[in-house]
């Protein structure tokens, strides 16, 4: 998992720059919420407030998550405002944050707002929850998340707004297959039965910290379209807070809510939820455990039966996703796998004949935003496999060939970024025989995602000229796809 984190690629420092400026963005927040002489009830909530502004809202533009940025309050507050009124009325307070849990995933159907304003409205409540916000308390709530939002998007959109600077990457649309609009449905119906179960259970293990249960189906359903997806996110997601929670008698125990302390390692954990998110789950939940262990040290309820119970109730919550996934409108995990695959390959054409747009002289070729894309499309590649390579499959013929396909993709990937950088050389060579080499690309992609004969690439020495070489490193990994991709044992890998 370290090397997976550390040596994972980070274009452009894109995952280090993220994750520093959130680190100065819920800084600054908590510091504006203090010097408003709000408490340390509202400096939480503020900062909570905060991470999520600058965690979730990923629009394609910076105006477009400007605006969602903007809109949030408007999602979050009369959630707030129901759960404080609803504290007293336990029966009307679950069933309205069943309502949000369902209607946070169907808002998925809107693309990324959608998805951000459901995730705040659900995380809203749920902050609500773990501060045990009543009415008399909203004012200064209600204070604590403007001021945050507001003094988040002025780091965002002024003090460090680096997407500026580069094109806005292309978000992947959902398989054509397995519509939208179809998925979120389901999944709105799935992740209401399974938070309707952890509610359930998670008060008979807790009538104080039942939500933790609720949280963790919730975010079980986050990011994921099949069943094998939701259950892999499941076993990560538990397998992070175990982590996290030994950690945190390490940690956050001895701490014991000192000031200084706390805040040194609450802005670290800060950082590791935002540079891991992209890459481990696993470890992006070891951070998000362990803020939220320094922040029960601060409001000075910190135990060891609580960690005891935050396990028991992250388990309540994932048994709950995967009982909902498997029994309730279930999406096979080979549903949407092949698509992602295509889709991937067909993207690495689109990215080669840019680059060899660009190294034959035309000015108007820019691969970048292609290869943003192709980094996304194999996030979702690796996202939708992941129950097949998964150490605790027992389909050890599936699992070989799928940690093939992920190599190989990968290859390409790693070469067409080569291929990239020598293309945003002015002196690059225009070699006549990029051409060539870009066609062989095209037919080899063409006979992947088309059942076709997949051209054989003959081996021989590295051609010395750059491009070409990248060129040809990818006709191999091409060429080598064929195989795992078509291999006839079991379902396959892409093609259906």
């Amino acid at each position: 998992m370290l090397k997976k984190v550390f040596v994972s690629p980070d274009p452009g420092r894109s995952r280090l720059r993220f994750a520093a400026r959130a680190v100065l963005g819920i800084g600054l927040a908590v510091a504006v919420c203090g010097l408003a002489g709000t408490s340390l009830v509202g400096a939480i909530i503020g900062g909570l407030a905060a991470l999520l502004a600058l965690f979730t809202v990923t629009d394609a533009t910076v105006r477009g998550q400007a605006l969602t940025t903007a809109l949030l309050p408007v999602a979050g507050l009369p959630v707030l405002t129901a759960a404080a009124a609803l504290h007293d009325l336990p029966v009307a307070r679950d069933l309205t944050f069943l309502a949000v849990v369902g209607a946070g995933v169907y808002a998925r159907r809107w693309g990324p707002r959608g998805h951000s304003l459901g995730v705040f409205a659900f995380m809203t409540f749920f902050i609500a929850q773990f501060l045990h916000a009543t009415t008399d308390r909203l004012p200064e709530m209600y204070a604590a998340v403007l001021l945050s939002v507001a003094t988040a998007a002025a780091v965002r959109f002024g003090l460090w707004c680096y997407e500026r600077r580069r094109p806005a990457p292309a978000v992947p649309a959902p398989p054509a297959g397995t519509g939208l609009a179809r998925i979120t449905t389901r999944q709105a119906v799935q992740a209401t039965a399974g938070a309707g179960f952890a509610l359930v259970v998670g008060q008979l293990v807790s009538g104080d910290r039942w939500y933790w249960a609720v949280g963790a189906t919730w975010w079980v359903f986050v990011n994921t379209t099949s069943r094998g997806e939701t259950l892999v996110r499941g076993f990560r997601r538990v397998l992070g807070t175990v982590v996290g929670i030994g950690l945190g008698f390490l940690i956050a125990v001895p701490v014991a809510g000192s000031p200084v302390p706390t805040a040194v390692l609450a802005a670290a954990c800060v950082f590791g939820i935002f540079y891991t998110a992209a890459v481990s789950y696993t470890w992006m939940m070891l951070c998000v455990t362990l803020l939220a262990e320094l922040l029960y040290g601060l409001l000075g309820v910190l135990s060891p039966g609580l960690l005891a119970l935050r396990i028991a109730e992250t388990g309540v919550g994932a048994l709950g996703a995967a009982l909902a996934v498997l029994f309730v409108l279930p999406v096979t995990t080979h549903a949407v796998t092949d698509v992602w695959i295509q889709r991937a390959l067909r993207c690495v054409h689109a990215c080669t004949a840019e680059a060899a747009a660009r190294l034959a002289g035309s000015e108007g070729a820019d691969p970048a935003p292609r290869v943003a894309e192709l980094e996304q499309l194999l996030g979702r590649v690796r996202l939708s496999v992941a129950p097949l390579v998964h150490p605790l499959s027992p389909m050890y013929g599936r699992r070989r060939r799928a940690r093939r396909v992920l190599d190989l993709l990968d290859h390409c990937a790693r070469e067409i970024r080569g291929l990239v950088a020598v293309a945003a050389d002015p002196e690059a060579s225009h070699d006549a025989r990029l051409a060539a080499a870009c066609w062989r690309v095209e037919a080899a992609v063409e006979a992947l995602t088309g059942g076709g004969s997949v051209p054989a690439h003959a081996d021989g020495p590295r051609a010395a000229e750059p491009a070409l070489a990248h060129l040809h490193g990818l006709e191999h990994a091409l060429a080598e796809l064929a195989a795992p991709l078509r291999s006839p044992s079991g379902s396959r890998l892409a093609g259906a």
